[in-house]
Formats: C-alpha cells, structure tokens, sequence
C-alpha cells in the first residue's frame, strides 16, 4: 500500500487516545474517517502530520517512515490537510492567503526578496500570482480573490482552506470536517469539487466528516473509529449495515444520502 499506518498508538496521561489503529490507503484512494464525537479522528491526523508523535506504532509513506519528522517535512513529502476549526489569515485577501502559501516554491534568494529587482524575483512572483489565482478558480473563488478571508462566507473559507493546502502541491490531501457550516446545496457542490480535484491533481484524499450523506456519495472506502480504535472498516454499504456501527451510532443505521 502507499501509506500505511500500523499499530498506531497515542496516550496522553496514561489514556489510550487512539490505540493499535491500522489502516491503508493506495494511491487515488478517496477514504472517509468516521466516528462519534471524541473517538480520536482528529487525533489520527494530528499523527498522519507529525503534530503528536505516536507512543508506538508505524507510519510509512511509499515505504518510508514519517514517524519523527516535523510537520513542514512532512509537507514536503506531500502531504496537507485543512483543519477542523478554520486557521486563515483572516485579516488577508483570499488571494494572499493562498499566495503565501506558495511561496515555498520560489527560486529567489533572500537578497533578491528584499530588493524586489532582479528579473528571476519578477519572474517568480508572477508564476504564484498566476498559481494563485488558478488554485482560487479551481474551487470557486476566482469573484472573491480580494475580499479578506474572514469576511468570506463559512463555506467559502472552508473553500479557502482547501486552496491553501493544494498549493502545497500534496499528493495526499487530508480534509478534516470539510462540510462543516455548510447547507446541503453547499455540501452536494463540495462533492462535486473534491471529485474533480482528485482526477485533477491526481489526488489521495482521506477526509473526517460527520455529514453521513456526503461520507457515503463521495467516499469509496470507510473506517469507523470508537473510543480509539478502528471498529469496522469496509464500503459504505458494508460500514452502513456493520452492526457495531450502528450501535456506536446509538442503535441507527448510518444515513445514505441520495
């Protein structure tokens, strides 16, 4: 498989916030990461991203350990994520918030920044400005590119967020509550939006949601988690009739949204 994690274990205190979880994405997968409130979803992330260190346990990206790197080298294998509570710029044009978040791939120096003369500075920061503007297209906000990040409408920001981790260039994206705020046109456009950006960017996507009817139109596969650990695993018919889902749902079967 191309990322694996394996026996991942994290206490915080002598609790077990997420404990001897396994799981496996191949490339282009499109996974969801379900489970009640506190069962450790954000957790697994926060691991995936070098955030938390794990106890114990495993984590390998096309063979090579991400156990012990810091989060910026880990982005630079590919990897990035939005985060459940929003953290834009929010005093910054949507533009620069994703601008910035480009600027990782400029070839000017130091000096050239300072002087703003030289034709490679000119150069470069014509490409991310083009970048930029491509990337606020991309997800539809090529009419709002000036307006500051917290002026934005929550679904828009959420949008906003997206961009920004794309412009990191990822080959695994990973999307935490990405449908939270949004009404249900909003919600049935970012399922929309997430397919395209996979086939688009050649993309793996695993994305933690609590919006069941988005988790079973968009997601191929599904682990479900409880109390830390990872109780079914399956398609969304599977997880959706597990009977152990059901009861960490409080005895209903999971919605299927049409």
């Amino acid at each position: 498989m191309w990322l694996e994690a394996r026996g991942l274990t994290i206490e915080f205190g002598g609790i077990h916030a997420v404990s001897a979880v396994d799981f496996a994405l191949a490339r282009g997968d499109l996974v969801a990461l379900i489970g009640p409130n506190g069962a450790g979803k954000t957790t697994v992330f926060n691991l995936l991203t070098g955030i938390y260190r794990p106890t114990s346990g495993a984590i390998t990206l096309e063979g090579k350990s991400l156990v012990g790197l810091k989060p910026y080298q880990i982005t630079r294998r590919g990897v990035a994520r939005t985060f459940q509570n929003i953290r834009l710029f929010g005093n910054l044009s949507a533009f620069d918030n994703v601008r910035i978040a480009l600027h990782h791939a400029a070839r000017y120096g130091v000096l050239e920044a300072f002087g703003h003369l030289t034709p490679r500075f000119a150069r470069d920061e014509q490409r991310i400005a083009d970048d930029a503007e491509a990337l606020l297209a991309t997800v539809g906000l090529h009419e709002h590119t000036e307006l500051t990040a917290r002026n934005l409408p929550y679904g828009q920001q959420r949008r906003l967020e997206i961009a920004r981790a794309l412009a990191t260039r990822p080959r695994l994206l990973l999307l935490d509550e990405p449908a939270a705020g949004m009404n249900p046109r909003e919600t049935m456009a970012l399922v929309a939006l997430l397919r395209e950006l996979r086939t688009r960017f050649e993309l793996t996507i695993m994305l933690i949601e609590h919006d069941m009817r988005l988790v079973m139109n968009l997601c191929e596969r599904i682990y479900v988690l409880e109390y830390g650990r990872v109780i079914a695993e399956g398609t969304p018919e599977e997880v959706r009739t597990n009977p152990l889902v059901i009861e960490a749902y409080m005895g209903e079967e999971v919605a299927v949204g049409g």
